[in-house]
C-alpha cells in the first residue's frame, strides 16, 4: 500500500504499505532490462506474478514490489494451480498463497522488535483486537519473544513505510518491516494501526482491493497488472464495485484511519 498526503491544494503522495515512490505505475508489455542489480530473468517471473517490473526494489527478504510487498524467492519459484485465477475491478482479493488452519482454529504470535517505539506495541495491540473480534478461524496474539510475524524497524535507508509478503508452505509471512521515522509515533490505536493491518493482511495472504486499477486510491493512470501465477482470487461476497474504505486499497490518506468495513469484514470470515 502507498500512502497519499493531502497536505495542500495539490496531492503529495508517500509510498508506503506505502512506499515513497511515485503513485502511478504503468504496465509494461515485457519486462525491462536488468537494473539495480536484479537480472531480466527476475524481473520476468516477476512479471509472470501479475506484478509490474516498474520500480521493483531489491530489499533483505528478496525484492519489493507494489510499494510494499516482498517477493522472496522461494514465491518466485512458486506455481499454482491457474484455473482458480480471475481477473476483475476493485473487490476484495486473496492470493494463492493462504495460513493452513488445522482444525477449528490456528492462533498467530505478533511481536513488536524493540528497535520500533513504544507507539507501536500500542498499535499491535490495536491490531490483534481488530482481527480477533472477527470471530476467525485464525487468532492473533502479542509476545515479547518468538513471534510468527515480527514488526521491526525499516533499514535506514528505507524509501517505503512498511512492507510485507505473502504466506508460504501454509505460514505466515514472517515479517514485517516498518519505516517508524517515517511514520512518527502519532495515531497508534488509528493510523498505525491500520498501516499494520494492512501488512498483516498481506502476511495471511491478501492482495490489495483495488490491484486491478490502482488509480482508485492512489490517482493517476489505471493499470491492472493482471492475477499472474501469485493469484488474484476475488472473495465470493465482496461488492464488484469501487470500495472506498478498505483496509487493503493500495493507498491511504496522510492520518486516515481504515477499520474493517463490511465487505472486508465479509472477505476475512469468507477465507478464514
Amino acid at each position: 500500500m502507498k500512502v497519499k498526503n493531502v497536505l495542500a491544494a495539490a496531492a503529495v503522495c508517500a509510498a508506503s504499505v506505502f512506499a515513497v515512490s511515485s503513485c502511478s505505475k504503468e504496465q509494461e508489455a515485457v519486462a525491462p532490462a536488468a537494473k539495480d542489480g536484479i537480472s531480466p530473468s527476475v524481473l520476468t517471473q516477476i512479471r509472470a506474478m501479475g506484478f509490474s517490473t516498474q520500480d521493483v526494489k531489491k530489499v533483505e527478504d528478496g525484492y519489493l514490489v507494489e510499494g510494499d510487498i516482498a517477493i522472496t524467492d522461494e514465491n518466485l519459484a512458486t506455481t499454482p494451480d491457474y484455473q482458480f485465477l480471475r481477473v476483475g475491478a476493485e473487490e476484495q482479493y486473496r492470493t494463492t498463497n493462504l495460513v493452513t488452519v488445522s482444525g477449528s482454529s490456528r492462533t498467530i504470535s505478533i511481536r513488536v522488535s524493540s528497535t520500533l517505539p513504544a507507539a507501536y506495541v500500542t498499535a499491535a495491540n490495536e491490531v490483534v483486537r481488530r482481527y480477533n473480534a472477527q470471530n476467525l478461524r485464525i487468532r492473533f496474539t502479542r509476545v515479547t519473544s518468538g513471534g510468527n510475524i515480527v514488526l521491526s524497524k525499516a533499514p535506514s535507508d528505507a524509501d517505503y513505510l512498511a512492507s510485507a509478503g505473502f504466506p508460504s508452505r501454509g505460514n505466515p509471512y514472517n515479517s514485517v518491516k516498518v519505516n517508524s521515522s517515517a511514520i512518527g509515533t502519532a495515531n497508534p490505536t488509528t493510523h498505525i494501526a491500520t498501516i499494520l493491518a494492512h501488512e498483516i493482511g498481506h502476511c495471511i495472504g491478501f492482495r490489495h482491493t483495488d490491484y486491478a486499477n490502482r488509480s482508485y486510491s492512489c490517482g493517476g493512470a489505471a493499470v491492472n497488472e493482471g492475477a499472474g501465477s501469485i493469484g488474484a482470487i476475488r472473495i465470493p461476497g465482496t461488492p464488484a464495485g469501487p470500495d472506498p474504505n478498505s483496509w487493503m486499497l493500495a493507498c491511504i490518506g496522510s492520518g486516515q484511519n481504515r477499520p474493517f468495513n463490511a465487505n472486508d469484514v465479509r472477505a476475512l470470515q469468507y477465507v478464514y
